[in-house]
Protein backbone atom coordinates (compact mmCIF):
# COMPACT_ATOMS: atom_id res chain seq x y z
CA UNK A 1 0.00 0.00 0.00
CA UNK A 2 1.46 3.70 -1.03
CA UNK A 3 0.13 6.92 -0.62
CA UNK A 4 1.09 9.81 -3.15
CA UNK A 5 0.67 13.28 -2.30
CA UNK A 6 1.56 15.71 -4.63
CA UNK A 7 3.68 19.07 -4.23
CA UNK A 8 2.32 21.61 -6.65
CA UNK A 9 4.90 23.55 -8.17
CA UNK A 10 3.89 24.27 -11.95
CA UNK A 11 6.23 22.65 -13.88
CA UNK A 12 8.34 21.49 -11.00
CA UNK A 13 5.58 19.46 -9.49
CA UNK A 14 6.76 16.13 -8.02
CA UNK A 15 4.83 13.59 -5.68
CA UNK A 16 6.14 12.24 -2.97
CA UNK A 17 5.41 8.44 -2.66
CA UNK A 18 4.96 7.23 0.91
CA UNK A 19 4.26 3.30 1.38
CA UNK A 20 6.29 0.23 2.84
CA UNK A 21 8.66 -1.61 0.96
CA UNK A 22 9.42 1.46 -1.66
CA UNK A 23 13.29 0.94 -1.87
CA UNK A 24 12.98 -2.53 -2.93
CA UNK A 25 10.98 -1.16 -6.23
CA UNK A 26 12.86 2.27 -6.81
CA UNK A 27 13.97 1.76 -9.95
CA UNK A 28 10.67 1.46 -11.35
CA UNK A 29 9.94 4.79 -9.72
CA UNK A 30 13.20 6.46 -10.81
CA UNK A 31 13.48 4.78 -14.52
CA UNK A 32 10.88 6.96 -15.61
CA UNK A 33 12.63 10.13 -14.84
CA UNK A 34 16.01 9.24 -16.51
CA UNK A 35 17.75 9.93 -19.85
CA UNK A 36 20.37 6.81 -19.48
CA UNK A 37 20.95 4.33 -17.16
CA UNK A 38 22.49 5.45 -14.04
CA UNK A 39 22.40 7.29 -10.89
CA UNK A 40 24.55 8.57 -8.21
CA UNK A 41 23.87 7.72 -4.93
CA UNK A 42 24.87 10.33 -1.53
CA UNK A 43 24.50 8.67 1.49
CA UNK A 44 25.81 7.95 4.98
CA UNK A 45 27.95 5.37 6.42
CA UNK A 46 25.15 3.85 8.83
CA UNK A 47 22.41 4.25 5.69
CA UNK A 48 24.99 2.94 3.51
CA UNK A 49 25.53 -0.08 5.99
CA UNK A 50 21.86 -0.73 6.74
CA UNK A 51 20.69 -0.19 3.11
CA UNK A 52 22.68 0.56 0.28
CA UNK A 53 22.54 -2.82 -0.88
CA UNK A 54 18.90 -3.07 -1.02
CA UNK A 55 18.29 0.07 -2.59
CA UNK A 56 21.13 -0.87 -5.27
CA UNK A 57 18.93 -4.32 -5.54
CA UNK A 58 15.88 -2.20 -5.95
CA UNK A 59 17.22 -0.29 -8.88
CA UNK A 60 17.42 -3.21 -10.62
CA UNK A 61 19.16 -2.38 -14.08
CA UNK A 62 19.79 1.00 -13.66
CA UNK A 63 23.82 1.43 -12.68
CA UNK A 64 24.67 3.14 -9.22
CA UNK A 65 27.59 4.82 -8.22
CA UNK A 66 27.51 5.70 -4.05
CA UNK A 67 29.84 7.82 -1.68
CA UNK A 68 29.08 7.62 1.90
CA UNK A 69 30.01 10.38 4.14
CA UNK A 70 30.24 10.67 8.04
CA UNK A 71 26.73 10.05 9.38
CA UNK A 72 25.98 13.79 11.99
CA UNK A 73 25.43 17.00 12.01
CA UNK A 74 28.53 17.93 11.42
CA UNK A 75 28.49 16.94 7.73
CA UNK A 76 26.33 19.08 6.80
CA UNK A 77 29.72 21.58 6.07
CA UNK A 78 31.90 23.27 3.51
CA UNK A 79 34.59 20.25 3.51
CA UNK A 80 31.79 17.75 3.27
CA UNK A 81 29.83 20.01 0.41
CA UNK A 82 33.19 20.32 -1.48
CA UNK A 83 33.97 16.40 -1.12
CA UNK A 84 30.31 15.87 -2.84
CA UNK A 85 30.39 17.99 -5.44
CA UNK A 86 34.03 17.24 -6.33
CA UNK A 87 32.78 13.86 -6.68
CA UNK A 88 30.41 14.19 -8.63
CA UNK A 89 31.92 16.10 -10.99
CA UNK A 90 34.51 12.90 -11.05
CA UNK A 91 31.67 10.70 -11.93
CA UNK A 92 30.80 12.71 -14.51
CA UNK A 93 27.49 13.52 -13.53
CA UNK A 94 25.59 15.32 -15.96
CA UNK A 95 22.27 18.07 -15.87
CA UNK A 96 20.10 15.61 -16.86
CA UNK A 97 21.61 12.97 -14.37
CA UNK A 98 19.93 11.96 -11.15
CA UNK A 99 21.55 12.55 -8.05
CA UNK A 100 20.04 10.24 -5.39
CA UNK A 101 20.05 12.02 -2.03
CA UNK A 102 19.83 8.58 0.61
CA UNK A 103 19.41 9.48 4.41
CA UNK A 104 18.51 11.64 6.86
CA UNK A 105 17.78 15.38 6.74
CA UNK A 106 21.63 15.98 6.70
CA UNK A 107 22.18 13.57 3.62
CA UNK A 108 19.15 15.56 2.21
CA UNK A 109 20.11 19.04 2.66
CA UNK A 110 24.06 18.27 1.44
CA UNK A 111 23.26 16.48 -1.45
CA UNK A 112 20.19 18.53 -1.99
CA UNK A 113 22.34 21.29 -1.84
CA UNK A 114 25.35 20.13 -4.26
CA UNK A 115 22.78 19.13 -6.63
CA UNK A 116 21.48 22.58 -6.84
CA UNK A 117 25.23 23.96 -7.58
CA UNK A 118 26.68 21.18 -9.76
CA UNK A 119 26.34 22.71 -13.39
CA UNK A 120 23.85 24.91 -11.99
CA UNK A 121 21.22 22.53 -11.59
CA UNK A 122 21.21 18.77 -11.41
CA UNK A 123 18.34 17.14 -10.78
CA UNK A 124 17.56 14.90 -7.58
CA UNK A 125 16.13 12.51 -5.72
CA UNK A 126 15.06 12.42 -2.48
CA UNK A 127 14.81 8.95 -0.25
CA UNK A 128 14.78 9.88 3.08
CA UNK A 129 15.56 6.88 6.11
CA UNK A 130 14.30 9.15 8.85
CA UNK A 131 11.29 10.23 10.21
CA UNK A 132 12.34 13.59 10.45
CA UNK A 133 13.64 13.84 6.72
CA UNK A 134 10.18 11.76 5.84
CA UNK A 135 8.09 14.07 6.87
CA UNK A 136 9.65 17.44 7.09
CA UNK A 137 13.18 18.43 5.15
CA UNK A 138 12.65 15.92 1.99
CA UNK A 139 9.85 18.07 0.65
CA UNK A 140 9.44 21.59 -0.14
CA UNK A 141 13.43 22.19 -1.76
CA UNK A 142 15.19 23.51 1.07
CA UNK A 143 18.83 22.28 0.88
CA UNK A 144 22.13 23.77 2.54
CA UNK A 145 24.98 23.74 4.92
CA UNK A 146 25.39 24.83 8.34
CA UNK A 147 28.56 27.40 9.17
CA UNK A 148 29.79 28.96 12.49
CA UNK A 149 27.15 31.79 11.66
CA UNK A 150 24.14 29.64 12.42
CA UNK A 151 22.24 26.78 11.06
CA UNK A 152 21.38 26.09 7.27
CA UNK A 153 22.61 29.77 6.39
CA UNK A 154 24.27 28.79 2.95
CA UNK A 155 21.69 26.93 0.71
CA UNK A 156 19.78 27.18 -2.08
CA UNK A 157 15.78 26.12 -2.95
CA UNK A 158 16.18 23.42 -5.18
CA UNK A 159 13.02 21.27 -5.57
CA UNK A 160 14.15 17.16 -5.82
CA UNK A 161 11.65 15.19 -9.01
CA UNK A 162 10.58 12.86 -6.70
CA UNK A 163 10.16 11.72 -2.65
CA UNK A 164 10.39 8.21 -2.18
CA UNK A 165 9.05 7.71 1.91
CA UNK A 166 9.89 4.19 2.84
CA UNK A 167 7.97 3.62 6.22
CA UNK A 168 9.91 0.10 6.43
CA UNK A 169 13.64 1.94 7.11
CA UNK A 170 12.00 3.35 10.15
CA UNK A 171 12.31 0.18 12.07
CA UNK A 172 15.98 0.40 12.02
CA UNK A 173 16.28 3.97 13.88
CA UNK A 174 17.04 3.97 17.46
CA UNK A 175 14.33 5.05 19.80
CA UNK A 176 15.73 8.44 20.57
CA UNK A 177 16.25 9.15 16.57
CA UNK A 178 12.43 8.16 15.92
CA UNK A 179 11.86 10.40 19.15
CA UNK A 180 13.68 13.64 17.66
CA UNK A 181 11.49 12.86 14.18
CA UNK A 182 8.41 12.90 16.07
CA UNK A 183 9.14 16.38 16.95
CA UNK A 184 8.67 17.38 14.03
CA UNK A 185 5.31 15.43 13.31
CA UNK A 186 3.85 16.91 16.50
CA UNK A 187 4.63 20.64 14.65
CA UNK A 188 2.30 19.77 12.23
CA UNK A 189 -0.36 18.97 14.51
CA UNK A 190 0.48 22.50 16.78
CA UNK A 191 0.69 24.60 14.00
CA UNK A 192 -2.66 24.21 11.35
CA UNK A 193 -4.68 20.96 13.09
CA UNK A 194 -5.89 20.29 16.00
CA UNK A 195 -7.54 17.23 14.86
CA UNK A 196 -4.16 15.63 13.71
CA UNK A 197 -2.63 16.60 17.44
CA UNK A 198 -5.80 14.77 18.92
CA UNK A 199 -5.45 12.22 17.04
CA UNK A 200 -1.08 12.18 17.62
CA UNK A 201 -2.09 12.01 21.77
CA UNK A 202 -4.16 8.81 20.94
CA UNK A 203 -1.99 7.17 18.33
CA UNK A 204 1.75 8.22 19.41
CA UNK A 205 2.47 5.08 21.50
CA UNK A 206 1.40 3.01 18.83
CA UNK A 207 3.62 4.87 16.27
CA UNK A 208 6.10 5.04 18.02
CA UNK A 209 5.72 0.86 18.81
CA UNK A 210 6.56 0.56 15.01
CA UNK A 211 2.47 0.21 13.85
CA UNK A 212 2.75 0.46 10.36
CA UNK A 213 -0.77 1.64 9.49
CA UNK A 214 -0.02 4.68 12.27
CA UNK A 215 3.49 5.47 10.52
CA UNK A 216 1.55 5.82 7.13
CA UNK A 217 -0.79 8.29 8.41
CA UNK A 218 1.26 10.29 10.72
CA UNK A 219 3.80 10.51 7.71
CA UNK A 220 0.83 11.09 4.80
CA UNK A 221 -0.55 13.66 6.79
CA UNK A 222 2.36 15.44 7.76
CA UNK A 223 3.39 15.29 4.07
CA UNK A 224 0.03 16.60 2.85
CA UNK A 225 0.42 19.57 5.60
CA UNK A 226 3.79 20.64 3.86
CA UNK A 227 2.72 20.16 0.16
CA UNK A 228 -0.33 22.50 0.71
CA UNK A 229 2.25 25.30 2.55
CA UNK A 230 4.66 24.99 0.19
CA UNK A 231 2.52 25.60 -2.87
CA UNK A 232 1.44 28.74 -1.79
CA UNK A 233 4.68 29.81 -0.70
CA UNK A 234 7.47 28.13 -1.71
CA UNK A 235 10.42 30.50 -0.96
CA UNK A 236 8.92 31.15 2.50
CA UNK A 237 7.76 34.91 1.70
CA UNK A 238 4.85 34.48 3.78
CA UNK A 239 2.93 31.01 5.07
CA UNK A 240 5.43 28.87 4.75
CA UNK A 241 7.44 30.16 7.58
CA UNK A 242 4.82 28.75 9.71
CA UNK A 243 6.42 25.46 9.15
CA UNK A 244 9.48 27.16 11.60
CA UNK A 245 7.11 26.32 14.61
CA UNK A 246 10.29 26.29 17.50
CA UNK A 247 12.57 26.42 15.36
CA UNK A 248 14.23 30.09 16.25
CA UNK A 249 14.46 28.59 19.71
CA UNK A 250 15.63 25.36 18.31
CA UNK A 251 18.21 26.54 15.69
CA UNK A 252 20.09 28.81 18.63
CA UNK A 253 19.60 25.78 20.88
CA UNK A 254 21.63 23.51 18.55
CA UNK A 255 24.52 26.10 17.44
CA UNK A 256 25.00 26.70 21.44
CA UNK A 257 25.59 22.55 21.36
CA UNK A 258 27.97 22.96 18.46
CA UNK A 259 25.41 21.37 16.28
CA UNK A 260 26.66 17.92 17.85
CA UNK A 261 24.71 15.03 18.86
CA UNK A 262 24.02 16.94 22.63
CA UNK A 263 20.74 17.99 20.66
CA UNK A 264 19.23 16.60 17.94
CA UNK A 265 17.17 18.86 15.18
CA UNK A 266 14.12 17.34 16.13
CA UNK A 267 14.74 17.61 19.83
CA UNK A 268 15.52 20.93 19.17
CA UNK A 269 12.16 21.90 17.80
CA UNK A 270 10.22 19.82 20.67
CA UNK A 271 11.83 21.70 23.02
CA UNK A 272 11.46 25.33 20.92
CA UNK A 273 7.10 23.93 20.09
CA UNK A 274 6.60 23.86 24.13
CA UNK A 275 9.07 27.40 24.49
CA UNK A 276 7.12 29.00 21.92
CA UNK A 277 3.50 27.98 22.97
CA UNK A 278 4.90 28.88 27.04
CA UNK A 279 5.81 32.70 24.86
CA UNK A 280 2.07 32.97 23.25
CA UNK A 281 0.54 31.78 27.09
CA UNK A 282 3.07 34.61 28.89
CA UNK A 283 2.05 37.01 25.68
CA UNK A 284 -1.88 36.35 26.62
CA UNK A 285 -2.25 34.61 23.13
CA UNK A 286 -3.35 31.85 24.40
CA UNK A 287 -4.52 29.93 27.92
CA UNK A 288 -2.72 27.79 29.78
CA UNK A 289 -4.14 24.91 28.73
CA UNK A 290 -2.33 24.75 25.55
CA UNK A 291 0.99 25.00 26.46
CA UNK A 292 0.06 22.61 29.69
CA UNK A 293 -0.81 20.06 26.97
CA UNK A 294 1.90 20.50 24.49
CA UNK A 295 4.37 19.99 27.09
CA UNK A 296 2.49 16.59 28.80
CA UNK A 297 2.30 15.15 25.48
CA UNK A 298 5.97 15.33 24.80
CA UNK A 299 7.08 14.28 27.91
CA UNK A 300 4.75 11.04 27.56
CA UNK A 301 6.22 9.96 24.24
CA UNK A 302 9.56 10.46 26.04
CA UNK A 303 10.83 13.59 23.77
CA UNK A 304 12.72 16.09 25.22
CA UNK A 305 10.74 18.84 26.14
CA UNK A 306 12.74 21.16 28.60
CA UNK A 307 16.30 22.83 28.14
CA UNK A 308 17.48 20.52 31.36
CA UNK A 309 17.03 17.72 29.26
CA UNK A 310 20.02 19.18 27.48
CA UNK A 311 23.66 18.05 28.75
CA UNK A 312 26.20 20.45 29.42
CA UNK A 313 25.99 23.78 29.55
CA UNK A 314 23.89 26.65 27.44
CA UNK A 315 24.76 30.56 27.01
CA UNK A 316 22.98 32.84 29.07
CA UNK A 317 19.58 34.13 28.22
CA UNK A 318 21.55 36.82 26.14
CA UNK A 319 23.75 34.38 24.30
CA UNK A 320 20.85 32.43 23.19
CA UNK A 321 19.03 35.90 22.27
CA UNK A 322 21.91 36.75 20.09
CA UNK A 323 21.91 33.14 18.88
CA UNK A 324 18.84 33.71 17.44
CA UNK A 325 18.82 36.49 16.10
CA UNK A 326 21.30 34.90 13.24
CA UNK A 327 18.27 32.98 12.01
CA UNK A 328 17.33 32.93 8.91
CA UNK A 329 13.76 34.56 9.26
CA UNK A 330 14.64 37.81 10.93
CA UNK A 331 13.85 40.19 8.72
CA UNK A 332 15.07 44.44 8.75
CA UNK A 333 16.68 43.38 12.14
CA UNK A 334 13.61 41.95 13.61
CA UNK A 335 13.41 38.18 14.96
CA UNK A 336 10.59 36.53 13.50
CA UNK A 337 8.43 34.50 15.92
CA UNK A 338 5.55 31.53 15.26
CA UNK A 339 3.44 31.56 18.05
CA UNK A 340 0.02 30.39 18.51
CA UNK A 341 -3.41 31.13 19.46
CA UNK A 342 -4.33 27.90 20.66
CA UNK A 343 -3.25 23.96 19.31
CA UNK A 344 -3.47 24.34 15.18
CA UNK A 345 -3.73 27.88 15.35
CA UNK A 346 -0.31 29.13 14.87
CA UNK A 347 0.79 32.91 12.85
CA UNK A 348 4.23 34.79 12.54
CA UNK A 349 4.83 37.54 14.35
CA UNK A 350 7.54 40.29 15.31
CA UNK A 351 5.51 41.57 18.16
CA UNK A 352 7.43 39.99 21.65
CA UNK A 353 8.54 42.31 23.81
CA UNK A 354 12.64 41.24 24.28
CA UNK A 355 12.42 41.83 27.96
CA UNK A 356 9.38 38.98 28.29
CA UNK A 357 11.73 36.92 25.60
CA UNK A 358 14.61 37.25 28.40
CA UNK A 359 12.63 36.62 31.16
CA UNK A 360 11.01 33.23 29.15
CA UNK A 361 14.73 31.98 29.00
CA UNK A 362 15.87 32.48 31.75
CA UNK A 363 13.11 31.09 33.83
CA UNK A 364 14.02 27.57 31.61
CA UNK A 365 17.57 28.07 32.19
CA UNK A 366 16.83 28.36 35.88
CA UNK A 367 14.83 24.90 35.99
CA UNK A 368 18.11 23.56 34.78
Amino acid sequence: MRNVVRVELGERAYDVRIGAGLIAQAGADIAPLLRRPRVAIITDETVARLHLEELRAGLGGIEAVSLALPAGEGTKSWPHLEQACEWLLAQKVERKDIVIAFGGGVIGDLAGFAAAILRRGVRFVQIPTTLLAQVDSSVGGKTGINVKAGKNLIGAFHQPSLVLADIDLLGTLTARDFLAGYGEVVKYGLLGDADFFDWLEANGPALAAGDKAARLRAVTRSVEMKAEIVARDETEEGDRALLNLGHTFCHALEAATGYSDRLLHGEGVAIGCALAFELSQRLGLCSQEAPSRVRAHLKAMGTKVDLSDIPGDLPDAEGLIALMAQDKKVLDGRMRFILAHGIGQAFVTSDVPRDLLKTLLQDALRGR
